[in-house]
């Protein structure tokens, strides 16, 4: 019997396993305190498989509470202490501008205010100890954070990646000292070299921390009253970690929502397709965009959230704001434009009817008849046409157009947003989207899918089962997973079999307590030397420097273009990953059939008869576009053009005409 919950801006999402079926259930996020929400969604879930919340074996867990507290600024009040002399690195930044034209454009204020960063004394240079830290700095150190009132603080000196002797001093007395603090030190956090990148990851983590201990502390304590076991929580790179793992390593899971999404889409290209798909999920707020290949997501050791460096093992995913409740507005020039601003769960789009006012996607749809007038959308939400229509007539009123029109308008804006993203991950990095299915989730994805599938040249598409909950499945696909690295800067006369063995062994020995039996992952970060950034390759167990420096070359071909096969190669840093197997529920195409009807629909500028079906279609049903099939937690729409066809897995996948 498992459980995964995913919470989203709009929904939270339920999905109950129970050795056989799944069972789903869409709730309201409850912003307030989410765990309200996934309460409430657990509750209606167990009730409609019929049974107790207390057969639950295992809960997993995905959440948006970091990713909204880093883009909101809503953390814990945080102190930094840095080696003196560098409290100024997270405004230095890298001197990079985010627009290449505009260069005013403002960045983000660090998270910590100047007057809460210590410089400490001491120092520790490249080859070892330049100034030692003497015996009353960490005391020092400790009182001036107690006058700041912080209740986290990071910690991250010079070099500590290579010598750690004077940070782990510093944090064992504020550790001792101020034992309610949250203390992240940079050498446990992420040991690798580049100073504001592990500087701002560890800030993140210390940022994070508190909050999420707050937050998952109530929700395991309120699922325990409930007989229900102790959540697991989705990290980043797609594995799942105990709740007190979690909670005291806020960074980790910063992408945790998407990254069961990610998980989820995997799954469904293994049993659907090929391994090979492009991932679009889009729920009420968002959009999130991933390469799936062999049935894996992508992994990038880096990336931003609110322009904020973290550099850290995740799904490569990228998010634009265009969901179904992204609003649409008149810029100052007259234009229409749509998102990122989104209605959220509350009010939430105006067909809703809990008071929105504003014109968002999810009342475009309606009025184009994607969306049936008095259907009950997951989450039991009756759509009121009344409402939509007059929210989208006083928009259309700031723009001179009709309420079809400006619908229209909505619709395809939100689309090339979309199309934006999906050329962000296929065609900006060099991978060909033709040879990739489609893959879209969330409740509102396979309702825009075979337009933005038409922009791209993709000729297939796999709407799942349960695509408005994949996210929620994904989590329950996911295995149990720690992820270390460490730099080592070796040239190429310096790394050999027998030294990177003795690498991994040590990153092993520090994550393996309590999973000796778990598969482990390699990877290595190699560059030419004089370059500034690296690749990660795999290779077989215990590689030499000729085999590293090959499989190296072949992956800076595939990337760039070309080789330079005279050229020495440094090894950088080494990553390990160990994770349990991964569980795999049975996913089987629903019993119930389709109650079929028909409406007018509108295609481009044109109104088209379409099919309408709603429920659960059978394994073997075949449709041809235009049709809507309205699904329990998803619509999928077909355009005139497309035909599709419902495997054993109850994915309908569709084709596009030649």
């Amino acid at each position: 019997m498992l459980l995964g919950v995913d919470v989203g801006g709009t929904f939270t999402d339920a999905v109950l396993f129970d050795g056989s079926d799944l069972h789903t259930q869409k709730s309201p996020t409850t912003p307030g305190d989410e765990a309200v929400g996934v309460l409430a969604a657990i509750s209606a879930v167990t009730e409609r498989a019929g049974v107790s919340s207390s057969d639950i074996e295992r809960f997993v867990h995905g959440m948006t509470v970091g990713t909204n507290a880093l883009l909101e600024e809503r953390g814990a009040r945080t102190a930094l202490v840095t080696t003196d002399g560098f409290q100024d690195v997270l405004e230095v930044g890298r001197q990079d501008r985010p627009e290449l034209y505009r260069l005013c454009a403002p960045k983000p204020a660090p998270l910590i205010a100047p007057g809460d960063r210590i410089g400490a004394g001491g120092r520790i240079g490249p080859h070892g100890e330049i100034d030692p830290l003497s015996d009353d700095e960490p005391e020092r150190i400790v009182s001036a954070i107690e006058s700041l009132g912080a209740e986290s603080v990071a910690v991250c000196l010079l070099f500590s990646y290579l010598d750690s002797r004077h940070e782990e001093r510093i944090a064992a007395a504020i550790r001792e000292k101020l034992p309610d603090l949250h203390v992240s030190a940079s050498h446990e956090v992420l040991p690798r070299f580049r100073e504001y990148e592990r500087t701002s990851t560890t800030v993140v983590d210390a940022y994070l921390s508190p909050l999420l201990a707050r937050y998952l502390g109530r929700l395991a304590e309120a699922a325990d009253g409930e007989g229900i076991p102790e959540p697991e929580i989705m990290r980043s790179s797609g594995g799942v970690s105990p709740w007190r793992e979690a909670a005291s390593q806020g960074a980790w899971s910063v992408l945790s929502g998407p990254a069961g999404g990610a998980v989820g889409a995997g799954l469904l290209a293994r049993l659907s397709g090929d391994g090979d798909a492009v991932g679009l999920d889009m729920g009420g707020t968002s959009c999130d965009v991933c390469v799936i290949e062999d049935g894996r997501a992508q992994i990038t050791e880096s990336r931003e959230v609110g322009g904020r460096v973290i550099q850290l093992p995740m799904v490569d995913v990228h998010t634009v704001g265009a969901g179904g409740g992204s609003i649409g507005w008149v810029d100052h020039g007259g234009a229409l434009r749509v998102g990122p601003r989104s209605a959220g769960a509350d009010p939430g789009p105006a067909c809703y009817g809990r008071g929105g006012t504003e014109a968002t996607v999810t009342d475009a749809n309606l009025l184009l008849g994607r969306l049936a007038p008095g259907s009950s959308l997951a989450g039991n939400l009756e759509l009121d046409l009344e409402a939509a229509a007059a929210a989208v007539k006083t928009l259309g009123g700031k723009l001179g157009l009709s309420e079809i029109e400006t619908a229209t308008g909505i619709v395809k804006l939100a689309n090339s947003e979309m199309v934006r993203a999906l050329r962000v991950v296929t065609v900006n990095r060099g991978v060909d989207p033709r040879g990739f299915a489609l893959l879209p989730f969330g409740g509102a994805g396979p309702m825009h899918a075979a337009e933005l599938a038409d922009e791209v040249g993709m000729t297939r598409m796999i709407a799942p089962r349960s695509g408005g909950v994949l996210s929620a499945l994904g989590l329950l696909a996911s295995a149990r997973r720690r992820d270390t690295a460490q730099t080592v800067m070796l040239g190429p006369d310096e790394f050999s079999a027998e030294r990177i063995a003795d690498a991994v062994t040590e990153l092993r020995e520090g994550i393996a307590d309590g999973m000796e039996d778990a598969h482990e992952t390699i990877s290595y970060e190699l560059r030419y030397e004089g370059q500034s950034f690296e690749l990660s390759v795999e290779t077989g167990p215990e590689p030499g420097a000729d085999e590293l420096a090959e499989a190296f070359a072949e992956a800076h071909g595939r990337r760039y273009g070309f080789r330079v096969d005279d050229a020495p190669v440094e090894l950088v840093a080494i990553r390990l990953a160990l994770s349990e197997e991964a569980p795999e529920p049975r996913v089987v195409a629903g019993e119930g059939g389709l109650d079929e009807d028909s409406r007018r629909v509108r295609f481009g500028d044109e109104w088209h008869d379409a099919f309408a079906g709603r429920g659960e279609p059978r394994a073997g049903a075949r449709f041809e576009g235009p049709a809507v099939l309205e699904l329990p937690e998803s619509t999928l729409v077909l355009p005139p053009g497309w035909s599709a066809e419902v495997d054993e897995h109850g994915s309908i996948v569709a084709e596009r005409e030649a």
